[in-house]
């Protein structure tokens, strides 16, 4: 099951993430997860909202550049090995991960990890095989 995720493209100068988690705060959008990386000019806000569809609406409205991606999302056991499980599921089957990153979830005694695949249904079919959970929109 795909998640839609935001990727936010931020200029990199004092207060301007401030400013934009202000305009979606102020829009009633909530964040369920997020990473941002950066380079020496822009970051890249990656993030999961429960209303991705508003946000990029606000975010537009902004005038912040933001696009939509799928992306998986997958409960890992919150113990030694949960992560090396996955990705050697992912690693065997010859996917690439882009990135990821990870977040707690609501299921006591699991993390849920977003990753980003060279090849989602794949990876999507391959886990799931595997008997990896993997989250719904809704769990995020």
């Amino acid at each position: 099951m795909f998640i839609k995720q935001l990727s936010v493209f931020v200029e990199n100068k004092h207060g301007r993430l401030q400013d934009i988690i202000d305009k979606l705060s102020e829009n009633g959008v909530n964040i369920r997860a997020l990473s941002i990386a950066d380079t020496t000019d822009f970051g890249i806000l990656r993030m999961i909202a429960d209303d991705n569809e508003k946000a990029k609406k606000v975010l537009s409205e902004a005038g912040v550049i933001s696009t939509s991606t799928d992306v998986i999302a997958v409960y890992i056991d919150d113990k030694t090995g949960g992560l090396a499980k996955v990705l050697k599921i992912v690693t065997d089957a010859g996917i690439s991960i882009e990135y990821m990153y990870a977040f707690l979830g609501r299921k006591e005694g699991k993390a849920l990890m977003v990753l980003k695949a060279d090849d989602e249904a794949l990876a999507e079919k391959v886990l799931s095989a595997s008997d990896v959970i993997l989250a719904s929109p809704s769990e995020i």
